[in-house]
């Protein structure tokens, strides 16, 4: 394990696809094909703070699988085309423009999450006895 105290700032963009640690750039993030490592092998790194949720989903979704569902929808239209033609070129369209998209982007927003330090949202509410939570004075 490395014992630097601090580390370089590294683009989310460079670590996150390769899939490596945003903070050293050296150790890997995944245990699996999207199974988060519990922390860094090289840094130490807890990736605890790491919740990319459906967001990898969401943009393969968007840039994946709407052109490739476009492309089996011309293709119904445009030859009619018999379940087994779109069985042997939709289908693997459709599955080689998704799959391979998770793990860069799982990777990239969670560099993203740690580099730009984001984390979830909190309500403040003021302190009961402070100047900002009494009301208005009424004018006189």
């Amino acid at each position: 394990m490395s014992t630097h105290d601090s580390w370089p700032e590294l683009p989310p963009i460079q670590t996150g696809i390769r899939g490596r640690c945003p903070r050293c750039g050296e150790g890997k993030i995944f245990d699996g094909f999207l199974t988060m490592r519990k922390a860094c092998n090289h840094c130490g790194l807890d990736y605890s703070f790491a919740d990319p949720a459906d967001g990898p989903a969401f943009f393969v979704i968007c840039f994946g699988c709407i052109p490739a569902v476009a492309f089996g929808i011309w293709l119904e239209i445009a030859f009619r085309a018999p379940y087994w033609v779109h069985l042997f070129t939709t289908l693997p369209v459709i599955l080689l423009t998704c799959i391979p998209l998770l793990r860069p982007l799982k990777g990239w927003l969670v560099a993203s999450q740690y580099f730009y330090k984001a984390e979830e949202g909190k309500l403040v509410t003021p302190e009961p006895h402070s100047p900002a939570a009494q009301p208005p004075a009424e004018p006189n």
